[in-house]
């Protein structure tokens, strides 16, 4: 499954009105919890939090990829989240973000292998400037779709 396979238009938000990191995983877990991804929010975001106790998500270039393997998530998906403010995040280079990416993936041993296998596909194409820049100015879905393509 290829990452432009998994971007879901019913959990992407690219106008957030999040204001700090506790806010954006909120606000993109309940977009998966409405969506289907997840059957318990609260139990999902605990998750998270385990994995964003154990190190930095923030990749840098202002991007964050919080993430965290769940038993409470149904099936995988990531949630996209872009904010005008940049937000406080802990990041490789020390600078705030404001395009998020917060995966769901389950626990079990096939969903850990896509989970990797996901962030490292999503690493390689923010990596790449091109498709960085085309996604921090994307306004829409499909605009979002295009940067990966």
């Amino acid at each position: 499954m290829a990452l432009e396979e998994i971007l879901d238009q019913r959990v992407i938000d690219l106008n957030m009105k999040a204001r700090n990191k506790e806010e954006v995983i909120y606000h993109l877990g309940k977009l998966l919890k409405r969506a289907g991804y997840i059957d318990d929010l609260n139990g999902y975001l605990e998750d998270v939090y385990i994995r964003e106790r154990e190190g930095i998500t923030g990749i840098g270039n202002n991007v964050a990829i919080p993430h965290g393997k769940s038993d409470f998530v149904k099936r995988v998906g990531i949630a996209v989240g872009k904010t005008e403010q940049m937000i406080e995040w802990e990041s490789y280079d020390e600078e705030p973000s404001n395009l998020f990416f917060l995966f769901a993936v389950p626990s079990n041993g096939e969903g850990a292998k896509e989970h990797l296998r996901l962030i490292s596909e999503l690493a390689g194409k923010l990596g790449n400037g091109i498709t960085l820049e085309k996604l921090k100015a994307a306004k829409n879905y499909t605009e979002l779709v295009n940067a990966f393509l």
